[in-house]
């Protein structure tokens, strides 16, 4: 037996292996044995799709199923918004029927109580019952071409009526089907009560005793003023007029045949409909560029795995 040199029989003991002994594999003593690289488990070893077009990416089976669940989403969603559209319009109606009767029951005021000539009119007076005593200026009467009543387009009877103040209030006796049924206003004095209504906006101006917008702007350079900035749609008459001239409803907003928060909801399943719809694609555009995870890359005994002296 060689006798071991005395740093080695210090190593060998501090080590707590025998004297002069290796590990079986050529090692020397005290060191371990440097444990293998771990092997990649099947869940770890998916490797990465390739990036393709997204046209291939988008018949892609998987792909495809989704498509179909989606857009079966996307029409409940759409089917949802239609129904909440259509009880916008039913709520809505109900809800113009009730203004409409408070409207009609509503007692009259006179009109300078609630307008004067050439001021502002606000949108709370669209509907307002105004009573007004004046004289009609037959010359001055006009047809308003366009207008449909009870489904039927005809024309509306529009006839300046000069107050006792002397301003000039565009008023809308009623609607006709023909010129021939239009007839000439009452004359002398006359006391009216109808529903105020908001100037149009102008239209291309009197011709030939017609025009197409109640425009008190364009009405102010054939009938002269001060004129309101409103016109009235008549309810009664005294003394009356013809019967061929038929009475309007009472005027409302526009809009107020549709219930605001019905139709919120209506937008609401729209946009989650568009939304199923472009989840998809964006899906397809992550397939398109690649997905999957990168295989784990081993650990070597210098990052710290076991063995590492």
């Amino acid at each position: 037996m060689t006798e071991q040199p005395p740093a080695a029989v210090a190593r060998d003991r501090a080590t707590g292996s025998a004297p002069g002994s290796d590990d079986g594999h050529g090692r020397p003593p005290g060191r371990a044995a440097e444990s293998p690289a771990p092997a990649l488990s099947a869940w770890s070893q998916v490797e990465r799709r390739p990036p393709t077009t997204m046209l291939r990416a988008a018949v892609r089976p998987r792909m495809l199923l989704l498509l179909v669940l989606l857009l079966a989403a996307a029409a409940l969603c759409a089917r949802l918004g239609a129904w909440q559209l259509d009880r916008a319009q039913v709520h809505g109606t109900a809800a113009a029927e009730r203004l409409t009767a408070e409207l009609v029951a509503a007692p009259a005021v006179p009109l300078d109580d609630v307008l004067a000539p050439q001021t502002t009119f606000t949108g709370e007076l669209v509907g307002r019952k105004v009573s007004v005593t004046g004289a009609y200026d037959a010359d001055g009467q006009l047809l308003v071409t366009g207008r449909a009543h009870d489904g039927t387009t005809g024309l509306l009877v529009l006839t300046p009526l000069r107050t006792t103040d002397g301003a000039v209030l565009p008023v809308v006796r009623g609607w006709v089907a023909s010129p021939a049924d239009a007839d000439e206003p009452p004359t002398g004095p006359v006391e009216v009560t109808g529903y105020l209504q908001a100037s149009e906006q102008a239209g291309t101006g009197v011709t030939d005793g017609r025009t197409d917008a109640i425009s008190s702007a364009e009405l102010l350079n054939s009938w002269g003023g001060p004129i309101y900035t409103g016109y009235l749609v008549v309810s009664a008459s005294d003394p009356a007029q013809a019967a061929t001239v038929a009475l309007l409803d009472p005027p409302t907003k526009p809009g107020a045949g549709l219930n605001i928060q019905n139709l919120a909801y209506a937008a609401q399943w729209w946009i989650f409909g568009a939304f199923a719809v472009l989840l998809w694609l964006r899906l397809v555009r992550d397939e398109a560029r690649g997905a999957g995870p990168e295989p784990d890359a081993p650990v070597s005994p210098a990052e710290g795995g076991a063995g590492a002296p």
